[in-house]
């Protein structure tokens, strides 16, 4: 597989408390199969879809005093762990989990944006990131959710390089990063009328699915919660769920689409 560019989205993983109550979730809504708990890492445990990874799972590291908030992390790929986490502190974000090494499998770091916004950094080694995009039980897209989008907005640009492109004709402030060519990340604008205050901001990760609302029942019939949708939209028909264990996420349907796309300039 070829590297990918700095600032690609490359891989997504999520703590649970309950780990084997969140397999038995996502293998319900999303279709996905686990592989073996890798004891030295944490027994973080990848999940696959039609045998390829999509993600992973792990539970929280022992000794905390609280339970962590669980939440999907999204990882950007880096060609430096350590030299994009100095970019990371000089464009005012801030590092929470230093750049390491993860065996031969690559290295990782976990940053804060200035707004807020968590999200990992991964340089790839073994381990090359998403063996599946786009298709049905993989990551398909992901959206920076942010209610001081000007201070998001300059971070990544700042760090990653992102040329920045608004939709217009919405009555919503929603902007995409590229590198030059196809979208790569959403950024959306939390609203109070939309968002209550203790929802902090947050990258929402899209899974595609087959179809939005069967996936949306079976959420709810495993014990997560719509949070809305599901609803038509020119990019696929979508709703955002809350998984038993607090962690949000969404799933759309990219083959079924309503209305046409906006423009961009």
């Amino acid at each position: 597989m070829a590297a990918r560019p700095e600032g690609t989205p490359i891989w997504t993983d999520a703590m649970f408390t309950d780990a084997e109550g969140a397999k038995t979730f996502y293998a319900d809504v999303l279709g996905w199969t686990f592989g073996e708990a890798a004891t030295e890492f944490g027994n973080y445990t990848q999940a696959y879809k039609n045998g390829k990874a999509v993600a992973a799972v792990v539970p929280p590291m022992p000794g905390g005093d609280t339970p962590p908030q669980s939440a999907w992390c999204l990882y950007l790929a880096s060609d430096d762990v350590d030299a994009t986490a100095e970019k990371i502190r000089a464009a005012g974000g801030t590092i929470l989990m230093e750049p390491m090494k993860v065996g031969d499998f690559g290295a990782m770091c976990i940053a804060r944006d200035p707004s807020g916004v968590v999200f990992g950094l991964w340089q790839a080694g073994v381990h090359e990131g998403f063996e599946l995009e786009g298709e049905s039980g993989s990551y398909v897209w992901a959206e920076v959710f942010t209610r001081e989008p000007a201070k998001s907005d300059a971070f990544f640009t700042s760090v990653f390089g992102y040329d920045t492109k608004r939709m217009t004709g919405e009555d919503m402030d929603y902007k995409v990063f590229d590198l030059g060519a196809d979208p790569l990340l959403g950024r959306m604008r939390m609203t109070a009328s939309d968002f209550p205050p203790e929802v902090p901001n947050y990258v929402q990760i899209y899974f595609a699915v087959d179809n939005c609302d069967l996936a949306v029942t079976a959420a709810e019939r495993a014990g997560g919660r719509k949070l809305f949708g599901p609803m038509d939209s020119p990019f696929g028909r979508f709703a955002a769920v809350l998984d038993p264990q607090g962690a949000a996420f969404a799933v759309i349907d990219v083959r079924t689409t309503v209305g046409e796309m906006p423009p961009m300039v």
